[in-house]
């Protein structure tokens, strides 16, 4: 009897424990954080595993995807964006920002970082038509007091950015003004109003920058498959089951096969470890460059443009307390979504992290974006390639106007092609060629761009087609006809010009494929195909005849930092 009750209750014990034990088991491995809303209420970081990433550590009712995470009221201030941004001050809805001058000494850094607002196309001189003040704040803080700029308003419509962390001593007053602080602490980060940033490398470029390091769809024979960022400076290359090295970067004995690398040096590994301490957020950028998939352990830290950028496609959040069974579990995970995540942090890396540029024009663009509102740049368009700093508002901000969304939205370019005929000085009706164009069974329009001094003769002169005939008035400009023009509904445009003789026959479908030509030599030779006169085609390229896709002859192509 005393055995039974003995056993019984060593049986209950154990239950509990278990119980308990399961029941405070924080996630092992989860995807970082996804993109908050434009703007919205403030979101935590995800409470949900990857099931197809852990399957063993899975737990049963994954969070659909499109759910919102438990929200988080913003702390380090009540500010946010409805309440300390006024964007009436913008007129038109466009973003026009002034830099402060800088008030004594400036490092190189703060040089490079005012030429690059200085090339945005959101910089002006005058504060007087900016609805965004941008304060740089000093490289060194001294604790002295900060004089506050004449404009201040209390911080209302002001940005304080910085790319190194902690950018303001105690002693300045930030008020109602925006925080574009390097990696910010969770706690006093605030969703929607702040803005994090990159902690920056040493000497990171001002412009361009060196591209992603992948060059393989698959790991290197001789490739580590874990590094791990030190917090004296530099890389350590670990194995999956030695616990010599702890992982809090704290690493005091170099053992086999552990190899450390120099602070310069890129991780060669698939994945590469960063603690939770702040001073290894400045490695975060060199596992992206380094196509090295980041695998943060317990950041206390907010990860860059986390307003924007989808995390969950290249980097993952895992709990440092259980270093053992994270490796194991890395070790497990599938190569395809290896590759996926290693793919991402080379499009990431490009688009919006390899130069200081790059990132000045992503802060300036979240903010417009902001503003902008529901026409603000869809996550489709900031996650995927070739990015949104490659999509001015300007031109769209649908997917379905740039050539490279299709195969994401599962859509097809449309049908047909429009016609656009400029008529310059000479003023003469292209009669003949507009019943040539319009007779086509794939011209969807035809759009006359007049460009000469004399006024367009009455509708009663225009030819009667099958197919909707607009004329519309021109700046006398060459360019002209490669303007976004709000009229052109197809994504196919051929482009002519008013002495081009061309017959119905001639324009044939495989020479108006809504594809981009690969140079501006390719479509002079296309044109020349329509046109026949390959005589007349200076340097290889036509100015009779062009086909080209709508947004590879917009200036939106210009729009790359």
């Amino acid at each position: 009897m005393k055995s039974w009750r003995r056993k019984s209750l060593w049986l209950a014990l154990s239950a509990s424990w278990l119980f308990l034990f399961l029941l405070g088991l924080p996630p092992l491995l989860r995807p970082a954080v996804p993109p908050r809303p434009l703007p919205g209420a403030p979101e935590g970081w995800p409470h949900w595993l990857d099931a197809e990433l852990l399957p063993s550590y899975s737990q049963p009712g994954e969070l659909p995807e499109d759910a919102a995470p438990p929200t988080r009221a913003p702390s380090g201030g009540g500010c946010n964006w409805g309440a300390c941004f006024d964007p009436s001050q913008c007129r038109c809805g466009g973003l026009k920002v002034f830099v402060y001058p800088a008030a004594g000494p400036t490092s190189e850094i703060h040089h490079q970082i005012l030429a690059s607002l200085q090339r945005s196309r959101y910089h002006t001189f005058s504060p007087r038509e900016a609805c965004l003040l941008l304060f740089l704040s000093p490289d060194a803080p001294t604790g002295a007091p900060i004089p506050v700029p004449a404009q201040w308003d209390g911080g209302k419509n002001h940005l304080v950015l910085s790319l190194h962390p902690a950018p303001c001593p105690k002693t300045f007053q930030l008020g109602q003004a925006m925080v574009a602080e390097a990696s910010p602490p969770v706690d006093t980060f605030r969703p929607g109003f702040d803005v994090a940033l990159p902690c920056l490398p040493e000497a990171h470029p001002l412009q361009g920058g060196a591209p992603g390091q992948l060059r393989q769809h698959s790991p290197h024979p001789a490739e580590t498959l874990l590094a791990l960022a030190e917090e004296r400076g530099g890389w350590r290359t670990v194995g999956t089951n030695s616990s010599a090295c702890h992982w809090d970067g704290r690493c005091e004995q170099d053992l086999a096969p552990n190899q450390t690398l120099g602070r310069a040096t890129l991780p060669r590994a698939t994945f590469c470890l960063i603690p939770s301490h702040h001073s290894a957020a400045s490695r975060f950028l060199q596992a992206l460059q380094a196509g090295c998939v980041p695998v943060l352990l317990s950041p206390r830290w907010e990860l860059p443009f986390s307003e924007v950028i989808d995390w969950t496609k290249a980097a993952i959040v895992a709990d440092e307390r259980l270093p053992v069974q994270v490796a194991a579990a890395l070790q497990q995970m599938p190569p395809a979504r290896v590759l996926a995540l290693r793919q991402q942090t080379q499009f990431l890396w490009d688009a919006y992290f390899s130069s200081v540029e790059k990132i000045i024009h992503t802060t300036l663009e979240i903010i417009q974006d902001r503003i902008s509102g529901v026409s603000a740049h869809p996550s489709l368009m900031w996650n995927n390639p070739p990015g949104a700093l490659l999509a001015l508002p300007t031109f769209s901000t649908s997917p379905q106007d740039y050539p490279f969304y299709h195969l994401q939205q599962g859509s097809r370019p449309m049908g047909g092609f429009s016609a656009l005929i400029q008529v310059g000085a000479s003023a003469q009706l292209p009669l003949k060629l507009i019943q040539a164009v319009a007779g086509s069974q794939h011209c969807a329009q035809v759009l006359i761009l007049w460009s000469s001094e004399r006024p367009p003769p009455p509708r009663g002169k225009w030819p009667e087609t099958a197919v909707p005939l607009t004329v519309m008035e021109g700046h006398r400009k060459a360019s002209d006809r490669f303007f976004p023009h709000s009229t052109i509904n197809t994504d196919a445009i051929l482009s002519l010009d008013a002495h081009c003789s061309l017959s119905t026959s001639e324009v044939l479908p495989h020479s108006l494929h809504p594809l981009p030509a690969q140079s501006s030599q390719d479509a002079g030779r296309r044109g020349a195909r329509l046109c026949g006169r390959p005589a007349e085609l200076p340097g290889g390229s036509s100015n009779q005849a062009a086909p080209y896709q709508g947004f590879w002859g917009s200036p939106a192509r210009a729009a790359a930092p």
